[in-house]
């Protein structure tokens, strides 16, 4: 198995854990099983699903449950110049695509040293992920009335600490140093005056220099 194969994998099976935890914080939020299931499959970006739940779990209305999972998901959007150079021609691909442009296939796939390892990497991942994810969140409801506070397993902290984790790769690279300090800077100004969810998607808007960073050493 190649490496980026291997490390999809990896990546897929941790995030299956995360979405063990999805599914108990859905339990726990009064969602049932088809409900939980049906946010992963349809919505399928942990953050969003994540912020959804804890609106409802702190008795906001659906409406506002949507709304908060629609800022954060709003980020995916700014990857999609970043998939599409890697992803195949032809609108039929492209569609099937969108759906696992996500956060963690992005960074597998942008990784990777040319084109063609790119889109296995990304594909890997996240059909790898999409599984893993979906079967964690079934694990995670049924197991979820066993629990009686959640919190206090430490579970909220495991869906941050994946997304720590998927930092690593790029900051071996200038660019993605750059992109990485600018996006913590830009979240750091943003969280006192700004809404829950906005600083992270703002703090996005530091793929776009770290883009033309990377594509201006590739010039030289």
């Amino acid at each position: 198995m190649s490496a980026h194969r291997r490390d999809a994998v990896v990546l897929a099976v941790a995030t299956g854990l995360i979405g063990v935890t999805f599914g108990v914080f859905a339990d726990s939020a009064g969602l049932g099983l088809a409900q939980a299931s049906a946010l992963s499959v349809l919505t399928f970006t942990g953050a969003s699903q994540f912020a959804a739940v804890s609106v409802l779990d702190s008795g906001g209305s659906p409406v506002a449950a949507v709304g908060s999972g629609l800022l954060l998901a709003a980020r995916n959007a700014l990857y999609g110049p970043v998939a599409a150079p890697f992803l195949a021609e032809g609108r039929v691909p492209r569609v099937a695509a969108a759906q696992f442009v996500i956060d963690e296939t992005t960074a597998m796939a942008t990784a990777q040293p040319d084109r063609a390892t790119a889109r296995d990497a990304f594909w890997t991942t996240g059909l790898s992920l999409f599984a893993c994810w979906n079967a964690g969140t079934v694990v995670g409801v049924l197991v979820g009335s066993l629990l009686e506070d959640p919190g206090a397993w430490g579970l909220d902290a495991a869906f941050p600490a994946a997304f720590v984790a998927l930092l690593v790769p790029h900051l071996r690279s200038r660019p993605g140093r750059a992109t990485a300090v600018l996006g913590a800077a830009i979240a750091l100004v943003a969280v006192p005056l700004t809404p829950a969810g906005a600083p992270m998607l703002l703090a996005a808007a530091a793929v776009g220099p770290g883009l033309w960073l990377r594509s201006r050493e590739a010039r030289r």
